[in-house]
């Protein structure tokens, strides 16, 4: 009897093992459901967006660096917001105003007229270690209102950077979503955060009426799943990678995974891409989204590349 039992458990075994390893065959062999592109990508590709506004070269987040970063014809702005401490969304990176400003503290712990009275190009220095835009009218910082308002034909790609977890970052997700209706700016932004839990919140809010950003966990699922052989089995939930061309040491600008990524309807986008050569390389590879530290190298490719629809 016992000899029998064992022989059950093993042929259960072996059964279980087939139908998992058919299971498997059958997902990987799959097509994958594809997302439709949003508005936000329908111009015509390469996008050039300035980082920051061209934090290279102007203040970051300033009027004087998107004002800068239009004279050499980008297509739009990567920006970030927060949260101040009377629920403004202000357009800034960091937690604190202490790297960029004559202030110090916490963003959110400073109302919006007092982040309005701090002089944001104090800190940027030029490459001779100047610094000259301290005390310059338009070296101050603005609401996301502010932004969509003053550069009404620029497309602009926002990070959500308030923690998930602090007040801030409860609320942020339906004021932006708030602000970009009250702009008609639907088309013409896209949502992005490097914290997952944020981008759900949004694309619940805004009920995917706008384009959004993986983060870092569904670009971190993708890459991995793509380099096992896995690529069918990733299911995206973003419309766009916005990628470092490295990660730890990791290449991401492989061709194969960006023609993945294509393939996917995954719209491959990298950040940090700041000489002319690399911007070449990319959209040779079929990159559609450059951002890049400097906006006088973003005309100088625009000048010398054909663009063609994405």
């Amino acid at each position: 009897m016992s000899k029998f039992n064992k022989i059950m458990k093993t042929s259960f075994l072996g059964t279980v093992g087939l139908v998992g390893s058919l299971f498997f065959i059958t997902k990987y062999k799959t097509q994958p459901h594809n997302q439709t592109i949003p508005p936000f990508f329908s111009k015509a590709a390469p996008y050039i967006f300035a980082h920051r506004g061209g934090m290279a070269v102007r203040p970051e987040q300033t009027k004087l660096a998107f004002d800068n970063a239009i004279l050499h014809n980008v297509d739009g702005f990567e920006t970030d917001v927060r949260l101040s401490k009377d629920h403004q969304l202000i357009v800034f990176h960091d937690a604190s105003v202490d790297r960029t400003t004559n202030g110090s503290g916490k963003v959110a712990d400073h109302t919006l007229s007092e982040l309005k009275t701090l002089d944001a190009g104090y800190r940027f220095t030029d490459i001779n270690g100047a610094t000259p835009y301290r005390g310059h009218t338009d070296a101050c910082i603005l609401t996301f209102d502010e932004l969509l308002s003053q550069y009404p034909n620029q497309l602009i790609n926002v990070d959500l950077k308030d923690d998930p977890d602090t007040v801030e970052g409860q609320l942020a997700p339906e004021i932006i979503y708030e602000i970009i209706v009250k702009h008609h700016a639907q088309k013409r932004v896209l949502v992005t955060s490097f914290h997952n839990q944020q981008i759900e919140r949004f694309n619940n809010i805004s009920n995917g009426t706008v384009a959004i950003g993986a983060s870092q966990k569904e670009v971190a699922e993708g890459v991995l799943k793509f380099h096992t052989g896995l690529g069918n089995t990733f299911q995206p939930r973003a419309h766009t990678f916005q990628m470092p061309v490295v990660y730890k040491g990791i290449r991401l600008t492989s061709p194969k995974f960006i023609q993945w990524l294509i393939t996917r309807n995954i719209v491959p986008g990298y950040y940090g891409v700041n000489n002319l050569d690399l911007m070449h390389d990319l959209t040779s590879y079929g990159v559609h989204t450059i951002v890049t530290d400097r906006p006088d190298l973003a005309e100088r490719f625009k000048n010398t590349y054909h663009n063609t629809s994405f």
